[in-house]
C-alpha cells in the first residue's frame, strides 16, 4: 500500500503544469496522493477549485512510467522514497508550505533528530571562515553533543561543516541539488560517502536530474527548513547563504551569524544580517547553545503532575512529553510525541506559558519550569 503511495507522489510531482504548491494542498486537502489519483472523477466535487485543465492532465501514463522507474532506481541502489505521510518525513520540513512532495535519502541517521542546526556560507571561504567553522563544531561537541548539521554539500564552508561533523563525531547530512545517481562536486565524493556512514544524502529530485543554477535555491529551502536553527559563517553581500538566511527567516527560524571585519568581502553579507536584525551575533559555539537554550548541562527538576491538578488531557499530554526531555522540547518533536497538530499544540503551550507551567526559549524549544 505504501508503495501505491509513493508511486501516486511521485507521478503527481511530474503532472504538466501542477506546480508544488498546488500539488501540497491538493494532497493536504484529500490526505494522499493516492485519493487524487483514485477520485479524479470526483475531484471537481471534492475541491470545486480544481480546474477541468488539471483534472484532464491527472491522466498522464508517462508521469507514472517515471515514477516507477524512479522507485526501481532507489530499491537497487538502497535509498529510501519518503512521501509526506511517511512518519520518516521531516516534521520540521513538513510544516513549511513549499515542502517537498517526496524526497530520495541515503543514510543512516534519523530525519527528525531532537536538534538540528544548518551550518552555510560562501563557496569561497576564507581561512578566518574555515577556523570559525573548525572551532564552532569543536566546541559545540562539548557544550551540545545531541545534533545533526546539515549543509549542502557545495565547495567553502559547506564542505567544511560537513568534515568538521565527521571528525567530531555529529551526524551529518547533505541536501542535494540533483538526483542520488552522482555526486556534485565530484571532488567531495570520498566525504559523501563517510557521511552515509554518520548522516546521509538527501535530495527531492530524482535521478538524471542535472545541478542546475535554480536547483540549489531549491536545495536552500529543504537545508533551512528542516533546521531549528541556520548558522551564516562567512557570506558575500550576495550569495546562496543569505538566500537560506531569508527563508529560515520565513519559516520562523532562528538565524544567527558570525561578524567579520568590515573590509572583508567574504564577511559584507554576515554583517548586513546582523545590522539588519536579521540574524543573531554570534562568537562561538557556547553563544549559541546559550541563545538556543541548549545547555544541556542545567536539568531542570522534574514537575509532578499532581502539581497541575487543572491541565486538560491534552495538556498533560504535553507536560508528560517535556518531563521525558528536562532540558527542553522543540515544539516539532512535541507534535510527533504527542500526536497533536502543529496548529493545536501552539495554543495549548501558550496556556501552559500563562500558567506558569513551561517556558518558552529560542529555536522553538519549550522546557517546564
Amino acid at each position: 500500500m505504501m508503495q501505491d503511495e509513493h508511486i501516486y507522489t511521485l507521478a503527481l510531482t511530474r503532472i504538466p503544469g501542477l506546480g508544488l504548491i498546488g500539488a501540497c494542498n491538493l494532497v493536504r486537502s484529500l490526505g494522499s496522493a493516492s485519493a487524487i489519483f483514485q477520485n479524479r472523477k470526483e475531484l471537481k466535487e471534492l475541491i470545486p477549485e480544481v480546474s477541468d485543465k488539471l483534472i484532464k492532465a491527472l491522466d498522464c501514463p508517462e508521469a507514472f512510467r517515471r515514477a516507477e522507474q524512479e522507485l526501481i532506481f532507489a530499491e537497487k541502489n538502497q535509498i529510501q522514497c519518503i512521501t509526506l505521510n511517511d512518519a520518516s518525513y521531516p516534521t520540521r520540513l513538513k510544516e513549511c508550505e513549499d515542502a517537498p512532495l517526496a524526497l530520495f535519502y541515503r543514510g543512516n541517521a534519523s530525519l527528525n533528530a531532537r536538534r538540528v542546526i544548518s551550518i552555510v556560507g560562501t563557496r569561497h571561504a576564507t581561512a578566518y571562515g574555515e577556523d570559525l567553522c573548525a572551532s564552532f563544531v569543536r566546541d559545540l561537541k562539548d557544550l551540545c553533543p545531541d545534533i545533526q548539521i546539515i549543509s549542502g554539500l557545495a565547495y567553502g564552508i559547506d564542505i567544511h561543516a560537513h568534515r568538521a561533523a565527521l571528525q567530531h563525531g555529529f551526524p551529518t547530512i547533505g541536501v542535494l541539488a540533483h538526483g542520488l545517481d552522482r555526486i556534485y562536486p565530484a571532488a567531495h565524493r570520498k566525504t559523501a560517502i563517510a557521511m552515509m556512514d554518520n548522516g546521509g544524502l538527501l535530495t527531492e529530485f530524482m535521478s538524471e536530474t542535472n545541478p542546475d543554477r535554480q536547483n540549489f535555491v531549491k536545495r536552500n529551502r529543504i537545508v533551512a527548513g528542516m533546521s531549528d536553527a541556520t548558522i551564516i559563517v562567512e557570506s558575500a553581500a550576495k550569495g546562496g547563504a543569505l538566500i537560506t538566511a531569508e527563508l529560515s527567516e520565513s519559516y520562523h527560524r532562528d538565524c544567527f551569524a558570525f561578524p567579520g571585519r568590515t573590509s572583508d568581502i567574504y564577511s559584507a553579507g554576515c554583517n548586513e544580517l546582523i545590522k539588519k536584525n536579521r540574524a543573531s551575533l554570534i562568537l562561538s559555539a557556547q553563544d549559541f547553545v546559550e541563545a538556543m537554550g541548549w545547555n544541556s548541562g542545567v536539568t531542570p527538576k522534574a514537575v509532578q503532575r499532581e502539581l497541575f491538578p487543572d491541565l486538560s488531557d491534552e495538556e498533560s499530554k504535553v507536560v508528560e512529553a517535556l518531563q521525558r526531555n528536562l532540558d527542553g522540547v522543540q515544539i516539532n518533536t512535541l507534535v510527533v510525541e504527542t500526536n497533536i497538530p502543529i496548529q493545536y499544540i501552539s495554543s495549548l503551550l501558550f496556556d501552559l506559558e500563562m500558567k506558569g507551567v513551561v517556558r518558552a526559549l529560542a529555536g522553538g524549544v519549550y522546557r517546564l519550569i
